[in-house]
């Protein structure tokens, strides 16, 4: 990779990445300027050079697109946790829109016989969880704590983040200050933040213990700030409560008069208001009758298993990791539902033929991981469901799993759609419906 001379260079922008930069192609070679946006005339520097593509830099907007707007963050372009805030929102649908349809006919040589409306909310103050880096820079004044810069593997110098809930952003400057009082400051390189219906977590990633004067002081802003202090020294096994007994964390699903408890570093969706609309959705999509049985792969914590619980006749959560299971079923516990059962297993491999696996179900929902769903697939045709609703956070990989049921399982694509979990960011989740 070579880095190029200092030039400015006038780009026509054609399009927009799929990590949400301009691209232009003058003489024919791809550059993807960060910054731009499609219909754009900008003045721009090449940063670094490669065999097929460049990459540059936005210096100056000549010809501005009707859908650019001016970011609502001051510290956009610089924090690399948003990297479309100079994009209008219904913009940023329509992107992932096409981004979604050309993958599912490019990769997977199907088309959606219709189009959903995208799920969305605000896109302000929305993310529910975060992991925010942590570093002792004594140069520029101390701790610093946020998300990694756009452009360089630095913590970006913030004071607020506007896709934080307004509690979380203005934490940033006290927690960075307080931080710096302690004598582990250096060896504290990361914070989780889980924000619950019940309370707000920190999970602190800490290299090494710290003293009692540190731990003084972290219970004494937490103690100010109203929250939970975790502490983690090794791996997710290690993590412990600063002050036990720590408030249980757990979130509603208000619609489906549904709690789901979960612990700190749980995996639970980002956007709480998506999420509600995205549970919603599904239930509709599905259709379920009172007697269907219904299988939910990549069940988590029961996030959409509970719901669906009170609609069928039979629902059954699968998912990997045994923790998720064991509060999965204490949630159904704790909501009254008699109707769900949970089980471990692999689903990344050839699944054996587990009780669960040799019997039939009338409706499937699958939401695996960014790798998709390949390993499931060939026993759709033993399982039979009527309908399957399929929830990607990676287009390709639900486009290539698409092709799948449609050209060798014998379903049809129905509809798809777009859903908004993390607005700003160029990050595409979508739902698929397909019909047997």
């Amino acid at each position: 990779m070579a880095r190029p001379p200092s030039v400015e260079e006038t780009f026509e922008i054609e399009s927009l990445t799929h990590d949400g930069r301009g691209v232009a192609r003058p003489q024919g070679k791809a550059v993807f300027v960060h910054g731009a946006l499609p219909g754009e005339q900008v003045t721009a520097k090449r940063v670094r050079r490669h065999r097929n593509y460049d990459e540059a830099i936005a210096l100056h907007i000549g010809r501005p697109a009707p859908e650019r707007v001016t970011p609502r963050c001051p510290h956009f372009g610089v924090c690399g946790g948003c990297v479309l805030q100079h994009l209008a929102p219904e913009a940023q649908l329509a992107a992932k829109e096409r981004q979604l349809f050309e993958e599912l006919e490019r990769v997977g040589h199907v088309s959606a016989a219709e189009r959903l409306p995208p799920v969305a909310a605000s896109p302000w103050g929305y993310r529910r969880r975060a992991r925010l880096g942590v570093k002792y820079v004594p140069k520029k004044g101390g701790v610093l704590v946020g998300f990694r810069e756009s452009l360089a593997p630095l913590i970006a110098e913030i004071g607020e983040c506007h896709v934080l809930p307004p509690r979380v952003s203005g934490l940033l400057r006290p927690l960075a200050l307080m931080i710096e009082t302690l004598t582990i400051r250096s060896r504290l390189p990361q914070i989780e933040v889980s924000v619950a219906d019940t309370a707000l977590a920190l999970v602190l990633r800490v290299l090494d213990p710290p003293t009692p004067a540190d731990r003084e002081a972290l219970s004494a802003f937490a103690a100010r700030h109203e929250l939970e202090i975790y502490l983690q020294g090794g791996g997710l096994d290690s993590v412990q409560a600063l002050t036990p007994p720590a408030t249980a964390l757990s979130y509603s699903l208000a619609r489906e008069d549904v709690r789901v408890g979960f612990l700190p570093t749980d995996f639970i969706q980002v956007n709480a208001a998506v999420n509600e609309l995205l549970v919603a959705r599904a239930i509709q999509e599905l259709d379920p009758r009172p007697g269907d049985s219904i299988l939910d792969l990549y069940c988590g914590l029961g996030n959409f298993t509970l719901p669906l619980a009170r609609r069928a006749g039979r629902v059954t959560g699968i998912e990997g990791d045994a923790g998720l299971v064991a509060r999965a079923r204490a949630n159904a516990s704790s909501n009254g539902i008699a109707n769900a059962e949970f089980h471990v297993a692999n689903l990344a491999e050839a699944l054996p033929d587990y009780e669960w696996n040799r019997q039939r179900y009338d409706l499937l929902l699958l939401d695996p991981p960014r790798v998709g769903a390949p390993a499931v697939l060939g026993r759709i045709a033993r399982w039979r469901p009527r309908r399957v609703v399929y929830v990607s956070c990676q287009p390709s990989s639900l486009a290539r799993d698409a092709g799948v049921l449609v050209r060798e399982l014998g379903y049809t694509l129905g509809r798809a759609g777009v859903i908004d979990m993390f607005a700003h960011t160029a990050h595409v989740e979508s739902m698929a419906v397909f019909d047997g």
